[in-house]
Protein backbone atom coordinates (compact mmCIF):
# COMPACT_ATOMS: atom_id res chain seq x y z
CA UNK A 1 0.00 0.00 0.00
CA UNK A 2 2.79 2.33 0.98
CA UNK A 3 4.58 1.92 -2.16
CA UNK A 4 0.75 2.64 -4.12
CA UNK A 5 0.53 5.53 -2.08
CA UNK A 6 4.09 7.07 -3.58
CA UNK A 7 3.22 6.03 -6.81
CA UNK A 8 0.35 8.38 -6.24
CA UNK A 9 2.33 11.58 -4.80
CA UNK A 10 4.73 11.55 -7.95
CA UNK A 11 3.00 13.64 -10.59
CA UNK A 12 2.15 16.71 -8.12
CA UNK A 13 3.07 19.59 -7.84
CA UNK A 14 3.38 22.79 -5.75
CA UNK A 15 3.11 26.17 -7.43
CA UNK A 16 4.44 25.50 -10.71
CA UNK A 17 6.83 23.34 -9.32
CA UNK A 18 7.25 19.65 -9.50
CA UNK A 19 8.53 18.73 -5.79
CA UNK A 20 7.66 15.19 -5.86
CA UNK A 21 8.29 13.87 -9.19
CA UNK A 22 11.95 12.20 -9.15
CA UNK A 23 15.13 14.28 -10.72
CA UNK A 24 15.87 14.00 -14.24
CA UNK A 25 19.34 14.28 -13.44
CA UNK A 26 21.95 11.41 -13.20
CA UNK A 27 21.25 8.51 -11.29
CA UNK A 28 22.82 8.43 -7.55
CA UNK A 29 25.95 7.21 -6.53
CA UNK A 30 25.72 3.87 -4.48
CA UNK A 31 26.70 6.05 -1.45
CA UNK A 32 23.49 8.06 -1.74
CA UNK A 33 21.15 5.01 -2.65
CA UNK A 34 22.43 3.58 0.29
CA UNK A 35 21.77 7.06 2.55
CA UNK A 36 18.39 7.24 1.21
CA UNK A 37 17.74 3.28 1.80
CA UNK A 38 19.16 3.30 5.45
CA UNK A 39 17.01 6.95 5.89
CA UNK A 40 13.96 5.48 4.56
CA UNK A 41 14.49 2.18 6.89
CA UNK A 42 15.08 4.23 9.61
CA UNK A 43 11.76 6.15 9.26
CA UNK A 44 9.53 3.41 8.53
CA UNK A 45 10.76 1.47 11.74
CA UNK A 46 10.23 4.44 13.95
CA UNK A 47 6.63 5.09 12.76
CA UNK A 48 5.72 1.59 12.24
CA UNK A 49 6.61 0.43 16.04
CA UNK A 50 4.18 -1.38 17.93
CA UNK A 51 4.05 1.11 20.94
CA UNK A 52 2.56 3.80 17.68
CA UNK A 53 -0.03 1.26 16.37
CA UNK A 54 -2.53 3.16 17.29
CA UNK A 55 -1.43 6.59 16.43
CA UNK A 56 -1.81 8.75 12.94
CA UNK A 57 1.36 9.45 11.43
CA UNK A 58 2.17 11.54 8.40
CA UNK A 59 5.31 12.21 7.18
CA UNK A 60 6.70 14.26 3.44
CA UNK A 61 10.56 15.32 3.22
CA UNK A 62 11.37 16.95 -0.26
CA UNK A 63 14.78 17.65 -1.60
CA UNK A 64 12.89 20.86 -4.03
CA UNK A 65 16.08 21.58 -5.81
CA UNK A 66 16.20 18.06 -7.16
CA UNK A 67 12.54 18.10 -7.27
CA UNK A 68 12.83 14.76 -5.57
CA UNK A 69 10.35 12.78 -3.05
CA UNK A 70 12.76 11.35 -0.19
CA UNK A 71 10.19 9.71 2.25
CA UNK A 72 6.05 9.70 1.56
CA UNK A 73 4.36 8.73 4.56
CA UNK A 74 0.89 9.21 4.63
CA UNK A 75 1.31 12.35 3.01
CA UNK A 76 -1.91 13.29 1.76
CA UNK A 77 -4.03 12.32 4.17
CA UNK A 78 -5.27 14.95 6.83
CA UNK A 79 -4.41 15.91 10.47
CA UNK A 80 -4.69 18.07 13.15
CA UNK A 81 -1.97 20.66 12.72
CA UNK A 82 -2.10 22.72 16.08
CA UNK A 83 0.02 25.38 15.68
CA UNK A 84 1.23 24.04 12.20
CA UNK A 85 -1.90 26.14 11.40
CA UNK A 86 0.25 29.67 12.02
CA UNK A 87 2.04 28.27 8.31
CA UNK A 88 -0.99 29.76 7.06
CA UNK A 89 -1.68 33.07 8.83
CA UNK A 90 1.89 33.82 8.60
CA UNK A 91 2.53 33.09 4.84
CA UNK A 92 -1.28 34.54 3.51
CA UNK A 93 -0.26 37.55 5.51
CA UNK A 94 2.95 37.69 3.59
CA UNK A 95 1.25 37.48 0.64
CA UNK A 96 -1.73 39.46 0.70
CA UNK A 97 -0.82 42.54 2.85
CA UNK A 98 3.18 42.41 2.45
CA UNK A 99 5.96 43.20 4.97
CA UNK A 100 5.80 46.36 5.84
CA UNK A 101 2.43 46.48 6.43
CA UNK A 102 1.30 48.23 9.83
CA UNK A 103 -1.40 48.18 12.18
CA UNK A 104 -3.26 51.91 12.47
CA UNK A 105 -5.60 52.98 15.59
CA UNK A 106 -7.42 55.84 14.75
CA UNK A 107 -7.74 58.16 18.30
CA UNK A 108 -10.22 60.95 17.64
CA UNK A 109 -12.49 63.08 19.51
CA UNK A 110 -16.36 62.43 19.54
CA UNK A 111 -17.22 66.03 20.94
CA UNK A 112 -15.92 69.64 20.19
CA UNK A 113 -12.72 70.20 21.73
CA UNK A 114 -12.33 73.42 23.29
CA UNK A 115 -9.45 74.89 25.32
CA UNK A 116 -8.08 71.89 27.11
CA UNK A 117 -11.58 70.31 27.35
CA UNK A 118 -12.70 67.12 24.86
CA UNK A 119 -16.24 68.30 25.81
CA UNK A 120 -17.21 64.14 24.85
CA UNK A 121 -15.94 61.12 24.95
CA UNK A 122 -11.98 60.34 23.66
CA UNK A 123 -12.81 57.44 21.02
CA UNK A 124 -10.58 55.02 19.74
CA UNK A 125 -10.94 53.56 16.41
CA UNK A 126 -8.46 49.83 16.45
CA UNK A 127 -8.09 47.26 13.56
CA UNK A 128 -6.38 44.52 15.54
CA UNK A 129 -2.78 46.17 16.50
CA UNK A 130 -1.15 42.79 18.32
CA UNK A 131 1.57 45.20 19.71
CA UNK A 132 0.47 47.15 22.63
CA UNK A 133 2.22 44.11 24.64
CA UNK A 134 4.48 43.42 27.33
CA UNK A 135 6.14 40.91 24.49
CA UNK A 136 6.57 43.85 21.89
CA UNK A 137 7.05 46.93 23.75
CA UNK A 138 8.59 45.23 27.02
CA UNK A 139 5.66 47.01 28.50
CA UNK A 140 2.16 46.92 27.28
CA UNK A 141 1.43 50.33 29.03
CA UNK A 142 4.12 52.13 26.94
CA UNK A 143 2.21 52.89 23.61
CA UNK A 144 -1.03 53.95 25.68
CA UNK A 145 0.71 56.48 27.66
CA UNK A 146 2.29 57.59 24.18
CA UNK A 147 -1.48 58.16 23.44
CA UNK A 148 -1.83 60.16 26.87
CA UNK A 149 1.18 62.67 25.73
CA UNK A 150 0.15 62.90 22.26
CA UNK A 151 -3.06 63.86 23.89
CA UNK A 152 -1.19 65.81 26.38
CA UNK A 153 1.02 67.42 23.87
CA UNK A 154 -2.58 68.74 21.68
CA UNK A 155 -3.40 70.70 25.38
CA UNK A 156 -6.09 68.59 25.96
CA UNK A 157 -6.20 68.41 30.62
CA UNK A 158 -10.23 67.11 30.55
CA UNK A 159 -12.17 64.57 28.77
CA UNK A 160 -15.83 65.31 30.15
CA UNK A 161 -17.34 61.96 29.09
CA UNK A 162 -15.30 58.74 28.60
CA UNK A 163 -12.97 56.52 26.48
CA UNK A 164 -14.97 54.37 24.16
CA UNK A 165 -13.96 51.69 21.51
CA UNK A 166 -16.12 53.15 17.81
CA UNK A 167 -16.37 51.04 14.46
CA UNK A 168 -16.54 46.89 14.78
CA UNK A 169 -13.76 46.04 12.24
CA UNK A 170 -13.25 42.26 13.99
CA UNK A 171 -17.41 41.63 14.38
CA UNK A 172 -18.66 38.27 15.51
CA UNK A 173 -17.02 36.09 18.37
CA UNK A 174 -13.90 37.11 19.87
CA UNK A 175 -13.07 33.55 20.15
CA UNK A 176 -12.15 31.27 17.45
CA UNK A 177 -13.79 28.65 15.90
CA UNK A 178 -13.89 25.33 17.45
CA UNK A 179 -12.02 26.77 20.60
CA UNK A 180 -13.08 24.13 23.75
CA UNK A 181 -15.41 25.37 26.40
CA UNK A 182 -14.26 24.60 29.46
CA UNK A 183 -10.02 26.04 28.32
CA UNK A 184 -11.38 29.27 27.12
CA UNK A 185 -10.07 30.36 31.01
CA UNK A 186 -6.57 29.15 29.89
CA UNK A 187 -3.94 31.88 28.68
CA UNK A 188 -3.67 30.23 25.12
CA UNK A 189 -7.23 30.73 24.60
CA UNK A 190 -7.72 34.74 25.25
CA UNK A 191 -10.42 36.67 22.99
CA UNK A 192 -9.28 38.48 20.30
CA UNK A 193 -10.69 42.00 19.16
CA UNK A 194 -9.75 45.01 17.22
CA UNK A 195 -8.49 46.84 20.25
CA UNK A 196 -6.43 44.06 22.11
CA UNK A 197 -4.19 44.87 24.88
CA UNK A 198 -1.21 42.62 26.11
CA UNK A 199 -2.36 39.43 23.98
CA UNK A 200 -5.81 39.63 26.49
CA UNK A 201 -4.09 38.67 29.78
CA UNK A 202 -3.23 40.34 32.91
CA UNK A 203 -0.83 39.06 35.55
CA UNK A 204 -2.18 39.26 39.41
CA UNK A 205 0.69 39.23 42.06
CA UNK A 206 -0.85 37.84 45.41
CA UNK A 207 1.02 38.07 48.39
CA UNK A 208 1.00 37.27 51.78
CA UNK A 209 -0.64 39.78 54.44
CA UNK A 210 1.76 41.18 57.28
CA UNK A 211 0.38 38.33 59.62
CA UNK A 212 -1.17 35.50 60.02
CA UNK A 213 -5.09 35.60 59.29
CA UNK A 214 -4.34 38.67 57.34
CA UNK A 215 -6.75 39.70 53.68
CA UNK A 216 -3.55 38.51 50.93
CA UNK A 217 -2.87 41.77 48.68
CA UNK A 218 -2.96 41.52 45.21
CA UNK A 219 -1.34 43.98 42.16
CA UNK A 220 -2.32 43.61 38.49
CA UNK A 221 0.28 43.99 36.01
CA UNK A 222 0.60 45.31 33.17
CA UNK A 223 -2.47 47.87 34.09
CA UNK A 224 -2.50 48.48 38.02
CA UNK A 225 -6.16 49.20 37.66
CA UNK A 226 -7.55 46.59 35.04
CA UNK A 227 -8.75 43.70 36.07
CA UNK A 228 -10.99 44.96 39.11
CA UNK A 229 -9.60 41.98 41.90
CA UNK A 230 -11.45 41.25 44.80
CA UNK A 231 -9.46 39.13 47.40
CA UNK A 232 -10.62 36.58 49.77
CA UNK A 233 -7.61 34.85 50.28
CA UNK A 234 -6.01 34.80 53.24
CA UNK A 235 -2.71 34.67 54.76
CA UNK A 236 -1.89 31.08 56.82
CA UNK A 237 0.98 29.89 58.63
CA UNK A 238 3.61 28.29 56.84
CA UNK A 239 4.12 25.31 58.57
CA UNK A 240 0.29 24.95 59.17
CA UNK A 241 -0.36 25.55 55.44
CA UNK A 242 2.49 23.55 54.45
CA UNK A 243 0.89 20.38 56.50
CA UNK A 244 -2.49 21.32 54.78
CA UNK A 245 -1.24 20.08 51.31
CA UNK A 246 1.42 22.50 49.93
CA UNK A 247 2.37 23.34 46.29
CA UNK A 248 1.55 26.23 44.31
CA UNK A 249 -2.37 26.68 43.18
CA UNK A 250 -3.70 27.97 40.44
CA UNK A 251 -7.48 27.50 39.22
CA UNK A 252 -10.17 28.55 36.50
CA UNK A 253 -9.70 32.22 35.19
CA UNK A 254 -5.82 31.59 35.63
CA UNK A 255 -2.57 29.68 35.86
CA UNK A 256 -0.83 29.39 39.62
CA UNK A 257 2.57 30.13 39.77
CA UNK A 258 5.13 32.18 41.53
CA UNK A 259 5.39 30.71 45.23
CA UNK A 260 7.88 29.04 46.72
CA UNK A 261 7.66 25.04 46.23
CA UNK A 262 6.01 23.53 49.27
CA UNK A 263 4.78 26.32 51.36
CA UNK A 264 1.39 25.54 50.97
CA UNK A 265 0.40 28.50 48.82
CA UNK A 266 -3.24 27.71 46.97
CA UNK A 267 -4.79 29.85 44.84
CA UNK A 268 -7.59 30.05 42.12
CA UNK A 269 -9.03 33.06 40.50
CA UNK A 270 -12.76 33.04 38.90
CA UNK A 271 -14.63 35.55 36.72
CA UNK A 272 -17.71 36.80 38.33
CA UNK A 273 -18.66 38.76 35.05
CA UNK A 274 -21.73 40.09 36.94
CA UNK A 275 -19.59 42.25 39.02
CA UNK A 276 -16.94 42.65 36.24
CA UNK A 277 -14.53 41.41 38.94
CA UNK A 278 -11.79 38.52 39.24
CA UNK A 279 -12.43 36.81 42.93
CA UNK A 280 -9.12 35.41 44.13
CA UNK A 281 -9.41 32.71 46.83
CA UNK A 282 -7.63 30.62 48.61
CA UNK A 283 -4.72 30.83 51.15
CA UNK A 284 -1.06 32.60 51.04
CA UNK A 285 1.82 31.45 53.41
CA UNK A 286 3.28 34.01 55.59
CA UNK A 287 5.99 35.56 53.65
CA UNK A 288 5.48 33.84 50.08
CA UNK A 289 3.47 35.20 47.02
CA UNK A 290 2.19 33.56 44.17
CA UNK A 291 1.70 34.69 40.05
CA UNK A 292 -1.89 34.13 38.38
CA UNK A 293 -2.65 34.98 34.66
CA UNK A 294 -6.00 35.32 33.91
CA UNK A 295 -7.66 36.32 30.81
CA UNK A 296 -9.50 38.93 29.41
CA UNK A 297 -13.22 38.31 28.74
CA UNK A 298 -13.70 41.32 26.73
CA UNK A 299 -10.41 42.81 25.15
CA UNK A 300 -11.76 46.09 24.24
CA UNK A 301 -12.88 46.82 27.55
CA UNK A 302 -9.56 45.91 28.65
CA UNK A 303 -7.47 48.44 26.70
CA UNK A 304 -9.98 51.25 27.54
CA UNK A 305 -9.48 50.71 31.14
CA UNK A 306 -5.46 50.53 30.51
CA UNK A 307 -5.77 53.52 28.50
CA UNK A 308 -7.80 55.46 30.65
CA UNK A 309 -5.14 54.68 33.12
CA UNK A 310 -2.49 55.97 30.89
CA UNK A 311 -4.38 59.44 30.76
CA UNK A 312 -5.20 60.01 34.50
CA UNK A 313 -1.18 59.21 35.31
CA UNK A 314 -0.04 61.83 32.50
CA UNK A 315 -2.73 64.46 34.56
CA UNK A 316 -6.13 63.86 32.20
CA UNK A 317 -8.84 63.76 33.77
CA UNK A 318 -11.53 61.62 32.75
CA UNK A 319 -14.99 62.76 33.99
CA UNK A 320 -16.95 60.07 32.55
CA UNK A 321 -20.28 62.62 32.39
CA UNK A 322 -23.24 61.26 30.32
CA UNK A 323 -23.68 62.62 27.21
CA UNK A 324 -25.79 62.71 24.49
CA UNK A 325 -23.66 61.45 21.47
CA UNK A 326 -26.30 61.35 18.38
CA UNK A 327 -25.32 64.77 17.18
CA UNK A 328 -21.86 64.70 17.96
CA UNK A 329 -19.33 64.95 15.52
CA UNK A 330 -15.91 62.37 15.56
CA UNK A 331 -12.88 64.67 14.04
CA UNK A 332 -9.57 62.35 13.73
CA UNK A 333 -6.73 63.69 16.79
CA UNK A 334 -4.14 61.33 15.06
CA UNK A 335 -3.23 57.95 14.29
CA UNK A 336 -0.69 55.38 15.98
CA UNK A 337 1.09 53.25 13.92
CA UNK A 338 2.73 49.91 14.63
CA UNK A 339 5.99 48.40 13.70
CA UNK A 340 6.17 46.30 10.21
CA UNK A 341 4.41 42.94 9.88
CA UNK A 342 7.99 41.89 9.42
CA UNK A 343 8.95 42.66 12.77
CA UNK A 344 6.16 41.11 14.18
CA UNK A 345 6.44 37.88 12.78
CA UNK A 346 9.31 36.07 15.11
CA UNK A 347 6.89 36.99 17.91
CA UNK A 348 4.39 35.29 16.11
CA UNK A 349 6.45 32.68 15.30
CA UNK A 350 8.91 31.84 17.63
CA UNK A 351 6.34 31.66 20.71
CA UNK A 352 3.89 30.63 18.98
CA UNK A 353 1.34 32.99 19.84
CA UNK A 354 -2.32 32.41 19.64
CA UNK A 355 -3.59 35.46 19.66
CA UNK A 356 -1.33 37.34 16.82
CA UNK A 357 -2.27 34.31 14.41
CA UNK A 358 -6.00 35.11 14.98
CA UNK A 359 -5.34 38.94 14.40
CA UNK A 360 -3.30 38.05 11.09
CA UNK A 361 -6.05 36.01 9.86
CA UNK A 362 -9.01 38.73 10.84
CA UNK A 363 -6.45 41.63 9.14
CA UNK A 364 -6.13 39.36 6.00
CA UNK A 365 -10.22 39.21 5.71
CA UNK A 366 -10.64 42.73 6.84
CA UNK A 367 -7.76 44.21 4.51
CA UNK A 368 -9.17 41.92 1.65
CA UNK A 369 -12.48 41.79 1.91
CA UNK A 370 -13.70 45.04 4.52
CA UNK A 371 -14.76 42.19 6.57
CA UNK A 372 -12.49 41.18 9.37
CA UNK A 373 -13.88 37.57 10.57
CA UNK A 374 -11.97 34.41 10.45
CA UNK A 375 -14.36 33.15 7.79
CA UNK A 376 -13.66 36.25 5.87
CA UNK A 377 -9.87 35.51 6.46
CA UNK A 378 -10.42 31.75 5.88
CA UNK A 379 -11.79 32.98 1.83
CA UNK A 380 -8.84 34.97 1.19
CA UNK A 381 -6.29 31.94 2.04
CA UNK A 382 -8.54 29.35 0.46
CA UNK A 383 -8.22 31.79 -3.07
CA UNK A 384 -4.52 32.48 -2.28
CA UNK A 385 -4.14 28.77 -2.03
CA UNK A 386 -5.98 27.95 -5.41
CA UNK A 387 -3.10 30.70 -7.09
CA UNK A 388 -0.20 28.67 -5.31
CA UNK A 389 -1.51 25.22 -6.74
CA UNK A 390 -2.09 23.19 -3.88
CA UNK A 391 -4.54 20.39 -3.47
CA UNK A 392 -7.93 21.84 -2.77
CA UNK A 393 -8.63 18.45 -0.38
CA UNK A 394 -5.45 19.01 1.67
CA UNK A 395 -6.90 21.39 4.22
CA UNK A 396 -9.31 22.70 6.48
CA UNK A 397 -8.73 26.18 7.78
CA UNK A 398 -11.06 27.28 10.59
CA UNK A 399 -8.58 29.80 12.73
CA UNK A 400 -5.43 31.30 12.62
CA UNK A 401 -3.66 29.71 15.87
CA UNK A 402 -4.56 25.97 15.14
CA UNK A 403 -5.74 25.74 18.71
CA UNK A 404 -9.21 24.22 16.78
CA UNK A 405 -9.27 20.85 16.96
CA UNK A 406 -11.71 21.55 13.02
CA UNK A 407 -8.63 22.95 11.55
CA UNK A 408 -6.94 19.87 9.44
CA UNK A 409 -4.18 19.90 6.94
CA UNK A 410 -2.12 17.09 4.65
CA UNK A 411 2.37 17.19 5.03
CA UNK A 412 1.59 17.56 1.30
CA UNK A 413 -0.20 21.31 1.98
CA UNK A 414 2.36 22.06 4.51
CA UNK A 415 5.41 21.20 2.17
CA UNK A 416 3.30 23.39 0.00
CA UNK A 417 3.60 26.11 1.83
CA UNK A 418 7.22 25.96 3.06
CA UNK A 419 7.99 25.68 -0.94
CA UNK A 420 5.61 28.75 -1.65
CA UNK A 421 7.84 30.87 0.57
CA UNK A 422 11.26 28.61 -0.60
CA UNK A 423 10.63 30.65 -3.80
CA UNK A 424 9.14 33.96 -2.25
CA UNK A 425 11.10 37.78 -1.82
CA UNK A 426 9.77 37.29 2.02
CA UNK A 427 12.04 33.06 2.30
CA UNK A 428 15.02 35.18 4.56
CA UNK A 429 12.19 36.96 6.30
CA UNK A 430 10.16 34.04 7.26
CA UNK A 431 12.74 31.41 7.80
CA UNK A 432 14.11 33.69 10.42
CA UNK A 433 11.01 33.78 11.87
CA UNK A 434 10.84 30.21 12.45
CA UNK A 435 11.99 28.23 15.67
CA UNK A 436 15.41 27.43 15.54
CA UNK A 437 16.05 23.91 16.49
CA UNK A 438 18.65 24.40 20.24
CA UNK A 439 18.66 27.90 20.09
CA UNK A 440 15.37 29.70 20.63
CA UNK A 441 11.62 29.36 20.20
CA UNK A 442 9.61 26.18 20.75
CA UNK A 443 12.74 24.28 19.76
CA UNK A 444 15.33 26.23 21.71
CA UNK A 445 15.89 23.43 24.39
CA UNK A 446 15.43 20.39 21.82
CA UNK A 447 18.05 18.66 18.84
CA UNK A 448 20.81 20.57 21.61
CA UNK A 449 24.14 18.73 20.65
CA UNK A 450 23.54 17.44 17.72
CA UNK A 451 24.06 18.29 13.75
CA UNK A 452 20.28 19.80 13.88
CA UNK A 453 21.31 22.02 16.11
CA UNK A 454 21.18 25.68 14.91
CA UNK A 455 20.47 23.96 11.67
CA UNK A 456 16.38 22.68 11.66
CA UNK A 457 14.28 25.82 11.22
CA UNK A 458 10.65 24.36 11.65
CA UNK A 459 7.50 25.09 13.14
CA UNK A 460 6.26 23.12 16.36
CA UNK A 461 2.26 22.44 16.82
CA UNK A 462 1.50 20.57 20.52
CA UNK A 463 -2.16 20.21 21.83
CA UNK A 464 -3.40 17.04 23.57
CA UNK A 465 -2.51 14.41 20.88
CA UNK A 466 -1.24 16.46 18.64
CA UNK A 467 2.45 17.08 17.61
CA UNK A 468 3.67 18.35 14.59
CA UNK A 469 7.19 19.56 13.83
CA UNK A 470 7.85 21.22 10.26
CA UNK A 471 10.20 23.47 8.62
CA UNK A 472 13.63 23.30 6.66
CA UNK A 473 17.05 21.83 7.09
CA UNK A 474 20.08 21.33 5.59
CA UNK A 475 22.03 18.16 4.60
CA UNK A 476 25.55 17.52 5.68
CA UNK A 477 26.49 18.64 2.02
CA UNK A 478 23.73 21.74 2.58
CA UNK A 479 21.23 21.01 0.42
CA UNK A 480 18.16 22.32 1.64
CA UNK A 481 15.41 20.38 2.18
CA UNK A 482 11.22 21.16 3.15
CA UNK A 483 9.78 18.50 5.86
CA UNK A 484 6.10 18.25 7.60
CA UNK A 485 6.08 15.68 10.67
CA UNK A 486 2.42 14.88 11.90
CA UNK A 487 1.37 13.16 14.78
CA UNK A 488 -2.54 12.54 15.68
CA UNK A 489 -4.05 10.12 18.09
CA UNK A 490 -0.95 8.38 20.47
CA UNK A 491 -1.32 7.07 23.54
CA UNK A 492 2.69 6.66 24.28
CA UNK A 493 3.93 9.76 26.75
CA UNK A 494 4.31 12.72 24.07
CA UNK A 495 8.17 12.39 24.71
CA UNK A 496 8.01 9.32 22.55
CA UNK A 497 6.59 11.36 20.09
CA UNK A 498 9.03 14.21 19.92
CA UNK A 499 11.83 11.67 20.20
CA UNK A 500 11.14 10.32 16.55
CA UNK A 501 10.33 14.10 14.96
CA UNK A 502 13.92 14.98 16.46
CA UNK A 503 15.47 11.40 14.99
CA UNK A 504 13.78 12.42 11.30
CA UNK A 505 15.60 16.12 11.96
CA UNK A 506 19.17 14.95 12.83
CA UNK A 507 19.27 12.09 10.31
CA UNK A 508 18.06 14.46 7.21
CA UNK A 509 20.85 17.03 9.34
CA UNK A 510 23.53 14.42 8.34
CA UNK A 511 22.23 13.00 5.04
CA UNK A 512 24.37 13.67 2.13
CA UNK A 513 22.67 13.78 -1.04
CA UNK A 514 25.48 13.88 -3.64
Amino acid sequence: MRAIARALLLPLAFGGCALLRPSSGPSPSGNVRRARASLTHAIDSMVNMPAFRNAHWGVLIVDPLAGDTLYSHNATKLFIPASNQKLIASTVALEQIGPDFRFRTVIAARGRVAGEALAGDLAIIGRGDPTVSDRMRGDAMIPLRAIADSLWERGIRRITGTVVAVGNAFPGSAIGSGWPYDGLDGGSFAAVDELLFNEGLSSIRVRAGLRVGDVAVAETRPSRTYPVTRVEAVTVPRDTAAAAGGGRGGGRGGRGGGGRGGTGTRLSAQKDTAASVVVVRGQVALGDSAMITVTHPDPNAAYLAALTEALRERGIAVERQSLPTASQQLDSLFTMVSVTLREILPHLMKPSQNQIAEVFLKTIGLERTGIGTADSGRRVAERQFEQWKLPPDGYVVRDGSGLSRNDLITPEAVVGLLDVMRRSPNFDLFYASLPVAGVDGTIGTRLRDTPAQGNVHAKTGTLSMVRSLSGYVRTADGRLLEFSILCNNWTVPQADVDRVADAIAVSLAQLRLR
